[in-house]
């Protein structure tokens, strides 16, 4: 059973993991399930903004591992195709791509689920977690010092860990407490986020709309005739669209996606997401190890940035666990250098590859659409390269963490 914060004036801990998103959550259950005295530490404050999560392979493994996955499979809808439309009007614009899950062995890529849903059914897990103790709280100040860090919470309790993790945001005040500087950059373009309710099966079928302003993507939720929404789109546009009553987004929508679903509604929340990226030199300092978006931002493209984060917290579990059963310092620079070295080598190359694919969009050149059209045709015909690509898309084949193999 989960354990009530204790009362003395400093508790201590192997981990204090703060920040109570899906990556916090998935890194606290998976280390309390280890047998390691954890804390978490943050408030429960879902958003509901019509924002989805396709959770990959890698990430399904992980919550099945948690034993949290029975009780968010009923609410997601499984990705067994992914077609990509190219809709820039270029010169070079190659066929329509198809990728089929079946053909790397799997049922699915993926499984699309509501983000607060995501959440709330991780938070519920927490609850009833050994080695897990929840403080309710911000953490206000951490002080790392030479055994362990000191961290004192909004609400005035205090708690020592050996390790710090941050999972507190894009943000994260851990981050700027650490010193830890950042490289930031925009984009001229914002996402439009809800979920919809359309009159055509969408067949477990993502597709993804290449257009001249950024990705247009709709992604399948349970029942059949339900639909997440992803719309990228110039920032200007996705202002006056947001304004719309519901009736009037969903037939811009319906336009956009030239009918394929038939008649559509909105049947959820919305928001406005702004495109920004941000990115480390190293998610570690002393007695501190960043995950999620405290230590990577990029727009929400591909399905990538909360499966990095997961991968992120079962990475950082199998570093700590590896240190405990050597009787090792969880914190030390030598517990958390392979951690380090993997997890920014993975964040790059996702970085990378959204970054080069929304500014390929943007770009308008003749040049760049040849390539980008050139690699979508490959990727068509040529049976090894599509596996590839597919296979890495779900889970990088070098490093995967345990408890997503």
């Amino acid at each position: 059973m989960v354990t009530s914060p204790p009362r003395l004036e400093s508790a201590r801990f192997a981990v204090a993991v703060v920040g109570a998103g899906a990556a916090g959550l998935g890194l606290a259950l998976s280390l309390a399930e280890a047998g390691i005295a954890t804390a978490l530490v943050g408030r429960h404050a879902p958003v509901a903004d019509g924002r989805t999560v396709a959770l990959l392979d890698g990430s399904v493994r992980f919550l099945k591992a948690l034993g949290a996955w029975d009780a968010i499979a009923p609410h997601a809808a499984p990705l067994a195709e992914l077609h990509i439309v190219d809709d820039t009007g270029s010169l070079f614009r190659p066929p329509p791509a198809r990728f089929v899950a079946t053909e790397i062995g799997l049922d699915a890529f993926g499984w699309n689920v509501e983000s607060a849903r995501l959440v709330e059914s991780l938070r519920g897990r927490t609850r009833t977690a050994p080695n897990l103790t929840l403080f309710e709280s911000d953490a206000e100040t951490v002080r790392p010092g030479e055994a362990a860090s000191d961290l004192v919470l909004a609400d005035g309790r205090r708690l020592a860990a050996r390790l710090v993790a941050g999972a507190d945001g894009a943000r994260s005040r851990l981050r700027q407490a650490a010193g830890i500087r950042t490289r930031d950059w925009s984009y001229p373009q914002a996402a439009i986020t809800t979920i919809l309710a359309h009159e055509r099966p969408h067949r477990d079928v993502s597709t993804e709309f290449h257009t001249r302003q950024g990705p247009f993507t709709l992604v399948p939720l349970p029942g059949g005739h339900r639909s997440s929404l992803v719309w990228v789109m110039a920032e200007a546009q996705a202002a006056r669209l947001a304004a719309l009553d519901d009736a009037a987004l969903a037939r811009s929508v319906e336009d956009r996606a030239r009918a394929m679903l038939g008649a559509m509604r909105i049947d959820g929340p919305r928001g406005c997401v702004p495109m920004r990226g941000m990115s480390l030199p190293s998610p570690v300092a002393p007695r501190l190890a960043l995950i999620g978006e405290a230590a990577h931002v990029f727009p929400p493209i591909g399905a990538q940035g909360l499966n990095l984060g997961l991968r992120d917290a079962a990475a950082l579990r199998d570093a700590v666990v590896a240190a405990a059963a050597d009787g090792r310092d969880p914190g030390s620079h030598a517990a958390l250098a392979g951690f380090a070295r993997g997890r920014t080598r993975d964040a790059r190359l996702r970085t990378g590859a959204v970054d080069a694919l929304n500014r390929s969009l943007l770009a308008d050149l003749l040049p760049v659409d040849a390539l980008r059209g050139l690699g979508l045709v490959a990727m068509t015909h040529i049976g090894p390269l599509r596996r590839l690509v597919m296979r890495e898309g779900v889970l990088p084949r070098w490093g995967a963490p345990s408890l997503m193999r």
